[in-house]
């Protein structure tokens, strides 16, 4: 058995995000390496990736901004045991990467992304297919079948894709 276990494909947050990333890239051709997103070219362009801390604080945004580094601490400071400094370092580190911009309100800063959340998936999902896969989305599928990652409603939705993709 694998070590994802007998689990379905979508029990596991990071393997479902990976999965729609790369079936939504499959679909709209990004996949074809002579193409680019934003957030691969910018991320190309400075060799700087947004970290998983970075990434929590880009998905508060993403769901709701702007905000302020306040209102970002209420939306992850909890869950990730977090406090009001991390939050601030983690939006510092983000502005200095071009993925968050600010605009200054009264005494603070409200904190906005600057490249959309498709894209960054789009282009983390690319680079993980490109370093584990050769660039293949196949391999990726198949890897996953031979773990048994994949549920039949998986298997039906890449089925259907296919389908799609062929008219």
């Amino acid at each position: 058995m694998s070590a994802l276990g007998r689990r379905s494909f979508h029990q596991i947050p990071e393997c479902e995000t990976v999965f729609t990333s790369v079936v939504d890239l499959i679909y709209t051709g990004v996949a074809n390496r002579g193409e680019d997103t934003a957030m691969s070219r910018k991320s190309e362009s400075n060799g700087e990736r947004i970290s998983d801390a970075e990434h929590a604080v880009m998905e508060a945004l993403w769901d709701r901004s702007p905000l302020s580094a306040v209102e970002v601490c209420d939306q992850v400071c909890e869950q990730r045991g977090w406090s009001m400094p991390t939050v601030k370092t983690l939006l510092s580190r983000l502005v200095t990467k071009g993925a968050v911009g600010t605009e200054p309100e009264g005494r603070k800063f409200l904190y906005s992304p600057l490249i959309e959340r498709a894209d960054y998936v789009g282009g983390e999902s690319r680079r993980l297919v490109d370093r584990l896969f050769g660039g293949r989305a196949a391999s990726l599928f198949a890897q996953l079948a031979e773990s048994e990652a994949l549920t039949d409603s998986d298997l039906s939705e890449i089925e259907a894709l296919l389908k799609e993709m062929r008219k």
